[in-house]
């Protein structure tokens, strides 16, 4: 991949590793990353993933 975007649809920021440092997405903000995912480590949360882009939801609450 040569390009992806990465959009919350979360209420919070969204912590994430690029090229080892953190990275916050805000609450409600779209970023591009050039080179794709290979410098990217998501943290696991609900997730929803369309060719290039990637919608960060809200943690999924365990019952």
């Amino acid at each position: 991949m040569d390009k992806i975007t990465i959009r919350s649809d979360r209420n919070s920021d969204y912590t994430f590793m690029y090229k080892g440092e953190e990275v916050t997405l805000k609450a409600g903000s779209i970023i591009s990353i050039a080179n794709g995912l290979n410098d990217v480590v998501l943290p696991t949360c609900a997730m929803k993933i369309m060719q290039n882009l990637i919608v960060i939801k809200d943690d999924v609450k365990k019952p």
